[in-house]
């Protein structure tokens, strides 16, 4: 929840007294550096590399996902006496202002001596944040963040920080990063037995099944998807954007999170919700992308409007929380594979799209800055499935420019040619671990 206060309203400092500051700051720390810092995530190298830039490092994310657990790693890399750390989803923050940031850090200081760095937690509860923080900077210090809101991402938080900010998106773990938390250590993909790609494979259906949210990993015995899940949908976006139709909110969210992977026409939902205006829906939608819980995936199409008009397909940001939220009959496992391929592309691309061929054919993703073709396949083994792939593959090569395409299923084969544009055959499992 972010809290709105008049600048009036010295409700913070008139609430602690500065020894109850200085416990609770005292308590954070402590509790901070103790933590458990699991295994190193991916994300903490770009984060390293940050470090002798004047930039803010900005982590932001799904709630859940590691980002405090990443701000631990990298304050383990700084040592305990280099920074100061805050965490602003503490409910002793209740009130807390940007005008208040100065005596703060007076009594951080009276604590911990002179820092340059700041480490805080879920900095978006607090109205005004970018504030303080852009006048510490010009003084010197150095701050790295974490947020569960999306636009701590966005273009707005450019203006905000005079563009001075690296940011880093967290996601759920990935499938390299799932088999080390596991145990399991990544086989030399050049030199694979039999038995070792059979097992690769069985860890992937388990990482489709469980998905990548640390916590929940760790604790199986616990509801904490369905918790999570929860919290997303009442804190960050029904507290936060004060809804009134939560229940409109709610089955819209259970709808899209049940089914992954698939194209929704705004218009149709509109008319499914029984909704006046098709603005709820993309205000609804949009308040899910911002709260990390789903993305929204374009056509790929020359003229922008039909971009805008066409039916979007929907991704959730983690398999895991698919299956223990959603409804489906049977298990999902083409489309759970696509909408981890989308999350995977996602890291790596600027831009991403789906394309339809003016045949009807689809082509799961056209990335135009690699002028690259992607479809994922569960199996190629019945002729019907490989025949489909490979015609809308064949189609859009007559319509875009490609370089190249890749078809992603269960194992690799031998390149072909289609249209005179090279496809490789891959094992998802296999090029989920490449570098």
């Amino acid at each position: 929840m972010v809290y709105h206060f008049t600048m009036s309203e010295n409700l913070w400092k008139s609430r602690w007294s500065k020894d109850q500051i200085k416990s609770m700051l005292l308590e954070q720390f402590d509790a901070f550096w103790k933590r458990d810092t699991g295994i190193p995530r991916d994300r903490l190298s770009d984060m390293e590399q940050a470090a002798n830039l004047p930039h803010a490092v900005i982590v932001s994310g799904l709630r859940r996902v590691g980002k405090s657990t990443l701000l631990a790693q990298m304050a383990h890399r700084l040592g305990k006496d280099a920074f100061y750390y805050l965490n602003f989803e503490d409910d002793r923050f209740l009130g807390f202002q940007a005008e208040d940031a100065n005596d703060l850090y007076q009594t951080l200081v009276e604590l911990f001596g002179e820092r340059k760095i700041f480490a805080v937690d879920e900095v978006q509860n607090i109205d005004g944040w970018e504030h303080f923080v852009r006048r510490f900077m010009e003084m010197g210090f150095k701050f790295y963040i974490t947020g569960s809101n999306a636009s701590l991402l966005s273009r707005e938080l450019g203006t905000r920080l005079t563009g001075r900010y690296v940011p880093i998106e967290l996601y759920p773990f990935s499938f390299r990063e799932f088999l080390q938390f596991r145990g399991q250590p990544a086989p030399d993909l050049k030199r694979m037995t039999t038995a070792e790609k059979g097992v690769l494979k069985s860890a992937l259906d388990t990482y489709l099944r469980l998905g990548g949210i640390p916590d929940a990993l760790k604790y199986p015995e616990l509801p904490l998807l369905r918790t999570l899940y929860d919290d997303v949908l009442y804190r960050d976006i029904a507290t936060r954007y004060r809804l009134d139709a939560v229940s409109v909110l709610k089955e819209l969210a259970f709808f899209l999170i049940s089914n992954p992977a698939n194209s929704v026409s705004f218009n149709k939902l509109k008319d499914q919700y029984h909704l006046g205006s098709v603005n709820t829906i993309k205000s609804y939608i949009g308040y899910m992308e911002n709260s990390w819980l789903v993305f929204t995936l374009n056509l790929y199409n020359f003229s922008v409007k039909r971009q805008q008009i066409a039916p979007k397909k929907i991704y959730c940001i983690d398999s895991g929380l698919s299956n223990a939220v959603g409804f489906g009959f049977s298990p999902n496992t083409g489309k759970l594979l696509e909408n981890l391929v989308f999350l995977t592309l996602r890291q790596q691309a600027e831009e991403i799209y789906y394309y339809t061929t003016p045949g009807g054919y689809e082509v799961d993703f056209y990335l135009p800055e690699k002028q690259q073709l992607v479809q994922v396949a569960q199996s190629l083994e019945t002729p019907n499935t490989r025949e489909r792939e490979l015609r809308a593959l064949g189609e859009a090569v007559k319509s875009i420019k490609v370089k190249h395409a890749l078809i992603l299923s269960d194992t690799n084969e031998n390149g072909f040619e289609i249209g005179g544009v090279p496809v490789e055959v891959r094992s998802i499992a296999e090029w989920l671990l490449e570098p």
